[in-house]
């Protein structure tokens, strides 16, 4: 059986941002419109955005993954945007999403990414009564699990939480799939690890600790805006947490230009073979290849 190759992309934080009225520029929103203006436009640009998808989409993956932050003030004129992008990128049944905090950056709109990306979000069983994550989609040999730290902060903070009844469901479902001989991957925003207590993830120890005694085979996050990989203690030995920077960004300061992740997935024997190829754009808007790593 041939390999199934799964991309993953983050944080495309997708300009330009529409114009906001004055009444959306309230607390947060204001802070955050203040930054775009004088830093993040300056460096979150379209045509490296398309280039980078242009190129990941020519390497023909079988499945993408986006780790959230696909707006950037949860603005009600930015969601129809995201979407018609996301078509651009590929059909809901080739590409899986998760939130990251900027897409419930306010409480009056933080719902909105599950209502106008529903189908990108939603695991293979569809609920009624909308999105319900932990999802879970089967793609080739991948359970591809997604979950939401995704939750409005005070200025300042970008923070996430999982809480209580989404770790409870997550370690049912990975207890569930604990007989099955399926190459699971975790799908999350926030890394599992921070320094930064304004960007963590408040709730990493008890993933940590459910992960520990579940396992996965590979997490995949975005938030950071640079290349990472981190490993968790799992009950088989270290499970790779691979971080990418954002899809649309020119290199400034410590951040890298944006760059994809290619995952090579297949089964050996009585083991799983993975092989990251990174990907990243230089100063002539072009995709290279940057490196190749075994993860396992």
């Amino acid at each position: 059986m041939a390999a199934f190759t799964l991309a993953h992309l983050s944080d495309p934080h997708l300009p330009p941002l529409p114009v906001p009225r004055l009444a959306d520029l309230a607390g947060k929103r204001a802070l955050g419109y203040l930054n775009w203006i004088r830093n993040r436009r300056k460096f979150h640009r379209r045509d490296v955005l398309d280039a980078l998808v242009s190129d990941l989409q020519a390497q023909g993956p079988d499945h993408i993954a986006i780790t959230g932050d696909l707006v950037n003030l949860a603005l009600e004129a930015e969601f129809a945007p995201a979407l018609k992008w996301l078509e651009s990128v590929g059909a809901p049944d080739r590409v899986t999403v998760v939130p990251g905090n900027h897409d419930a950056y306010v409480r009056a709109t933080r719902h909105r990414f599950a209502e106008a990306w529903r189908n990108y979000l939603a695991g293979d069983e569809v609920p009624d009564g909308g999105v319900i994550l932990p999802s879970l989609r089967r793609r080739g040999p991948l359970a591809l699990i997604s979950v939401s730290s995704a939750v409005p902060t005070p200025p300042l903070m970008a923070t996430g939480w999982l809480g209580r009844p989404q770790l409870d469901a997550l370690e049912r479902m990975l207890a569930g799939l604990s007989s099955e001989q399926a190459f699971r991957v975790l799908l999350v925003h926030h890394p599992l690890r921070s320094d930064s207590r304004a960007k963590r993830l408040t709730d990493s120890f008890e993933l940590r600790a459910l992960l520990l005694q579940h396992g996965v085979e590979l997490i995949l996050h975005g938030h950071d805006h640079v290349h990472s990989t981190i490993w968790i203690d799992g009950p088989q030995g270290p499970i790779p947490a691979i971080g990418v920077p954002s899809a649309s960004a020119l290199a400034h300061g410590r951040y890298p230009a944006a760059a994809y992740n290619l995952f090579s997935i297949e089964r050996d024997g009585a083991a799983w073979r993975c092989e990251q190829t990174v990907c990243g754009i230089d100063e002539m808007m072009r995709v290279r290849e940057l490196r190749r790593t075994t993860l396992m």
